[in-house]
């Protein structure tokens, strides 16, 4: 498992750019941004075993080219994040096989929710209205995986809701209207997110002896 003093070191690089979001933009700040992922792929290289871990591993470091893009130039690069993120996303899923049939009636509440998301930002999107419509379904396809799948526990399914959580507060704060300290609110929800996914799949994979 994810030890003490990496989960303390995770949390406090975490922090760390968390806080300097108040002082941004400054010479770095994506390099600060990557940390905490940093340490979650160095983790990951050392828990997980196996083809599902590698494919997790991915996800990770897909990830982090996401956090790179939507750091360094969320405005022109900002569909290239989404791309990194969509990679990362499809790593996580199929990395979270197998699935089986159960909890439906939550399965239903995350289509409710992102039918009424996307309806919400549709008429800010423009021309990134497919490409957040696809990043937005496999987005919500994952977080219903961390329910469905096999290797399903308490960690990957809060690991799926915050990042739904995150990603939805970056899609009202850009694409509908802002929010008051969005971008921390933000980042608190997808490290979270990312650490609790790790968390998890460790878990699973420890549990499930692969």
């Amino acid at each position: 498992m994810i030890t003490k003093n990496q989960t303390i070191l995770f949390f406090f690089t975490s922090l760390i750019f968390i806080l300097s979001i108040l002082i941004k933009p400054y010479p770095l700040s994506w390099l600060v941004k990557l940390l905490p992922m940093i340490l979650l792929i160095f983790v990951a290289i050392n828990h997980l075993k196996g083809k599902a871990g590698k494919v997790f591993i991915a996800g990770l470091v897909f990830s982090t080219f996401g956090d790179f893009f939507l750091d360094y130039d969320g405005i022109n690069w900002f569909i290239f994040g989404l791309g990194s993120f969509f990679i990362a996303h499809l790593c996580y899923l199929f990395a979270l096989k197998p699935i089986e049939k159960k909890k439906l009636t939550l399965v239903a509440l995350y289509g409710v929710y992102g039918i009424a998301m996307f309806s919400l930002i549709a008429g800010g999107l423009g021309e990134l209205f497919i490409p957040v419509l696809a990043y937005m379904s496999i987005l919500l396809i994952m977080a219903i995986v961390t329910l469905v799948s096999k290797r399903s526990n308490v960690w990957l399914v809060f690991g799926g809701l915050s990042f739904v959580f995150s990603d939805s507060l970056i899609g009202i704060d850009k694409f509908y209207q802002p929010i008051p300290f969005a971008s921390i609110l933000i980042m608190i929800s997808y490290y979270f997110a990312q650490y609790a996914l790790l968390k998890g799949f460790i878990l699973s994979s420890k549990n499930r002896n692969i």
